[in-house]
């Protein structure tokens, strides 16, 4: 069965990713295993992951959306699964405040055309992001041990597939019966405190939408009824600042890492 490359407009990949109800917090969820790579060294699984982004679609104009969402990534233990709140560095021996990923925001603008492959009864959105930036903490010297290259270098590999059917249909405002497959290759997170060692982490993770906050992983559940509630919703229109990454967010509460608090830090629901 051949596969066919086609252009669809915006709002497809917005019911796909999101939803086309501005007013639906929709949940996207994911799991699966976070490696070392070392040159010379063998396989090395460090943690097992589990994550969530909570998103809004708004729309701006005739074919154009405005994203936003929040996103959660737990750090867990390689075995057990359970939320790691230290870590034994095992190449320095160090024991480390883990500082688990909590952005907000993230955002986006989404129109024209997006393509997909299309194959039998089921479509695939493609996105293969590669991203090279200056590293916000290379050009402060305290930061050194913890990030020092000058440029942050990652790429991104996406891969959402739907049912061709429920995206076709307009009655259906956003496709729930969604697979995704994520890989990302980066540097090592700044709270892993590798400085300059050579190595990357290989994050390798499948998910998919659940029908709201109640069928979230119980982990997840838990964290956000007590200790950040915000999480429950997207963000209720777009947010004039800038996205949140794990290196901006290390940069800001670095004296909070360094005092050994929990991650993430406690931030309450909107009102």
């Amino acid at each position: 069965m051949a596969t066919e490359i086609q252009d669809f407009d915006a709002q497809y990949w917005v019911k796909t990713r999101s939803s086309l109800d501005s007013n639906q917090s929709t949940f996207l969820i994911w799991s699966g295993a976070i490696y070392a790579l070392v040159p010379g060294e063998k396989r090395n699984r460090l943690f097992k992951m589990v994550g969530v982004s909570v998103s809004r679609c708004i729309p701006t104009e005739e074919g154009s959306w405005d994203f936003t969402s929040r996103e959660l990534t737990y750090y867990l233990h390689p075995e057990t699964g359970e939320i790691l709140r230290q870590w034994e560095n095992p190449w320095t021996g160090e024991l480390l405040t883990v500082m688990h990923v909590a952005n907000n925001p993230v955002q986006g603008h989404f129109k024209g055309k997006f393509p997909a492959r299309t194959h039998g009864d089921s479509t695939t959105f493609v996105f293969d992001i590669f991203m090279a930036y200056p590293n916000p903490l290379a050009t402060e010297p305290k930061f050194a041990d913890y990030s020092p290259n000058p440029t942050y270098q990652a790429a991104e590999l996406f891969k959402l597939t739907v049912p061709t059917e429920d995206l076709l249909n307009p009655e259906i405002l956003s496709v729930s019966k969604l697979q995704l497959y994520w890989d990302r290759i980066g540097p090592w997170v700044p709270w892993m405190k590798m400085g300059d060692r050579p190595g990357q982490l290989i994050y390798s993770a499948y998910g998919g939408k659940v029908n709201g906050f109640d069928e979230l992983p119980q982990l997840l559940k838990d964290e956000i009824n007590t200790r950040v509630p915000l999480y429950k919703n997207a963000p209720p229109s777009y947010l004039d600042t800038e996205d949140s990454t794990s290196w901006l967010y290390f940069q800001k509460y670095f004296d909070a890492y360094l005092a050994g608090e929990m991650f993430p830090l406690p931030q309450s629901e909107e009102v």
